[in-house]
């Protein structure tokens, strides 16, 4: 999905989300260039794969009103049951019942009385304020917007055509330095390349890179990159131990805002969450570490005694991290809902250790085993709440030594996994079965390929030793 900003000034700029402030007064659809005037309500932007969540919890919240509505008129029905027997009552019969019984009868009717006028008089507000809010409601014309639900197989179906990543040659950079990381920013304009210590910022012009400026506050090698989501700010990992939040300043420049230290090795794997609140990284110190964000990044929680980790992921719902170590175990580790910290809630041995795992969706992941020829699925079972191996998919391979630097990644949007085994790049797409098969394999000379896919899955940057260039490959269906 590209959708443009027709703000002026704004370049063409690709949306990225959208803010849900109610009293917003600016356009609700974003651009990077968009975000100085949504400053004061960062909090309220979401981004297009949360929209159906975002609707999930207004459809909840009206059907919690919904059920007060019908406790409300649980309440009504059983004043009016104590209330109708004494419409007939017939004033004869107080001689008959004695005093003390109509004292007390008298006195349950002032108190059923005084609970009427309190839950009457709440009723009436707040049926005033729906009155208000049902004519507020049929103001707001979603006819324009409405939009026919496509059905699941239709989905399937565009996904299921044939595709490759076709080379931009003419768009080939000459790097004799090896670049073990790459990022494309929300919006696919700026592309990051970490080439040993330093981090070089791209412009992206249609798959064309133009450097606008280089970064070299590491003492040595790059080896991650990871955008922000709701922002152009990124985070850089190291072999010098140390992690950098850099901030964008303005026109496409960027400075170091602070740097975390607390490993004592080589950061190799690292992730930001979707609220941008929460950086995880994984490191050769055998730890992973979860850093939060108050006036400044600090590091909330450590896990450690693993091996050396080479790989995260979390799931579409922010809650569940997998890792895989050189101690041939994968990690599930979870999120406590009560206090925010993260605990390993099972452990899966494998055979051989794999530098590779990605989660697909909430209930499904997959895991490279290094230099094998099978991808391994795990899926969750519902009853245990355990994830086990369902099944094995057979991928190209053809070298002995491999590298971690090159992540699995997953793009929802086209179904498409890209998975780096040896000197080949494997592109597959996931059927609705749950297979996945390879529609692309791209051979390199040597197995040190680094790369990245952007999250729309347009473009295909890669990186290796063999031509020693930057090169750019776009989607197309065929």
């Amino acid at each position: 999905m590209q959708i443009r900003c027709t703000q002026a000034d704004h370049q063409n700029q690709q949306i990225i989300g959208f803010c849900i402030d109610s009293t917003c007064p600016n356009q609700r659809p974003y651009c990077h260039y968009c975000l100085p005037q949504h400053s004061q309500h960062l909090e309220k932007l979401t981004y297009f794969e949360l929209f159906n969540e975002w609707i999930q919890k207004r459809i909840i919240n009206a059907q919690n009103v919904q059920k007060n509505v019908q406790e409300c008129k649980l309440s009504l029905d059983s004043l009016l049951n104590k209330l109708i027997p004494y419409l007939n009552f017939n004033i004869q019969q107080f001689s008959q019942i004695g005093i003390s019984q109509i004292d007390n009868m008298i006195k349950g009717l002032c108190q059923l009385e005084g609970c009427e006028e309190i839950l009457f008089k709440q009723l009436k507000q707040s049926i005033e304020q729906i009155k208000q809010s049902n004519q507020q409601y049929q103001s707001v014309d979603l006819k324009q917007s409405k939009i026919e639900q496509p059905q699941n197989q239709s989905t399937f179906k565009a996904n299921s055509n044939q595709f490759t990543f076709q080379l931009m040659n003419q768009n080939s950079i000459r790097v004799d330095n090896c670049c073990f990381a790459f990022a494309f920013n929300k919006d696919q304009s700026i592309v990051l390349a970490g080439c040993k210590q330093h981090i070089k910022v791209f412009e992206n012009q249609q798959g064309k890179l133009n450097q606008v400026q280089l970064l070299s506050k590491h003492t040595d090698d790059v080896h991650t990159l990871n955008f922000m989501k709701k922002t152009n700010n990124f985070v850089s990992g190291s072999s010098d131990n140390s992690i950098i939040i850099w901030q964008v300043i303005g026109n496409n420049q960027w400075n170091c805002q602070q740097i975390l230290n607390g490993n004592s090795n080589s950061i190799d794997c690292l992730l930001i969450n979707n609220t941008d609140d929460l950086i995880i990284s994984g490191s050769y110190d055998k730890t992973i570490k979860f850093w939060i964000k108050y006036n400044q990044w600090i590091c909330q929680q450590t896990i450690s005694d693993l091996g050396f980790v080479y790989s995260l992921s979390l799931n579409e719902q922010q809650n569940k991290l997998i890792s895989c170590s050189r101690d041939s175990q994968i990690l599930i580790i979870e999120q406590s809902k009560l206090d925010k910290y993260w605990s390993v809630t099972q452990k899966i041995k494998v055979d051989v250790y794999g530098q590779r795992l990605c989660f697909i969706n909430d209930n499904l992941f997959t895991f490279q085993p290094y230099c094998k020829d099978q991808m391994h699925i795990y899926e969750l079972d519902i009853n245990n709440k355990q994830y086990n191996k369902i099944k094995q998919i057979e991928v190209k391979f053809d070298s002995y030594i491999c590298d971690c630097l090159f992540p699995q990644q997953y793009i929802k949007s086209k179904s498409i996994l890209v998975n780096k085994t040896g000197k080949k790049v494997n592109l597959m797409r996931k059927k609705q079965n749950g297979d996945f098969i390879i529609q692309q394999c791209i051979q390199f000379g040597s197995y040190n390929i680094y790369g990245q896919l952007s999250d729309d899955g347009e473009y295909l940057i890669t990186w290796d030793s063999g031509s020693k260039e930057i090169q750019i490959r776009r989607y197309k269906e065929q």
